[in-house]
């Protein structure tokens, strides 16, 4: 399976100097927040794929939902034998729709301790925010969530997808590493990655 994780900003290639068959490739696109609902629409129409998304800390100025997509946050959806199980917002420095301290985040998770039980795990943590210590930053607004850290050890997924973190903010930011047995992918714009799941057509 070929995904396509996108966050913060529209990526240029595929939209502003977008050419017919670029998003066809595509079998699932991830959105990690930040993004207004045209671009999404637009991904989710030209790609001929789902697009799965969660919202960012900043998506509370949107006037809708992207039409079309599917919204993953405090559940877990199934593609492809993907289980996907999302938790947007960033860290609370002012009020916000999608801004949470680290104990209502952990709330956030216990209520889908059954759901994750029912799914035995989930392969995929779809966020907006990073983890804490994991290529998040000091300052308050940027700082990652410790409970992603317990999340993942506890229950090793596949992948980690996040935004949050521009990666033009420091050279140095990665765009993959790991946590254990767990790949981390900065979706900061897009990232394309492959998995060895089959999607049928």
């Amino acid at each position: 399976m070929r995904i396509l994780a996108v966050a913060d900003m529209p990526a240029d290639r595929f939209y502003e100097y977008y050419s017919p068959g670029k998003l066809e490739k595509f079998d699932l696109i991830l959105s990690c927040g930040d993004l207004h609902p045209e671009y999404l629409e637009f991904l989710v129409t030209m790609a001929r794929c789902p697009v799965i998304y969660v919202h960012g800390n900043h998506d509370e100025n949107n006037s809708r939902e992207p039409q079309g997509c599917e919204c993953a946050d405090d559940t877990i959806i199934e593609y492809g034998g993907l289980r996907i199980l999302g938790l947007g917002g960033s860290y609370r420095y002012r009020d916000g729709k999608y801004m949470y301290t680290e104990y209502q985040m952990k709330s956030r998770i216990r209520r889908l301790w059954l759901t994750i039980k029912k799914h035995r795990g989930f392969d995929v943590l779809l966020t907006h925010a990073p983890a804490l210590g994991l290529n998040d930053f000091d300052t308050l607004p940027h700082r990652g969530f410790d409970c992603f850290n317990t999340l993942m050890e506890r229950y090793r997924p596949r992948y980690f997808i996040h935004g949050h973190i521009h990666r033009n903010y420091d050279c140095s930011i990665p765009q993959i590493c790991a946590k254990g047995s767990t790949t981390v992918i900065n979706a900061f714009e897009y990232c394309i990655f492959e998995t060895e799941e089959q999607v049928n057509a």
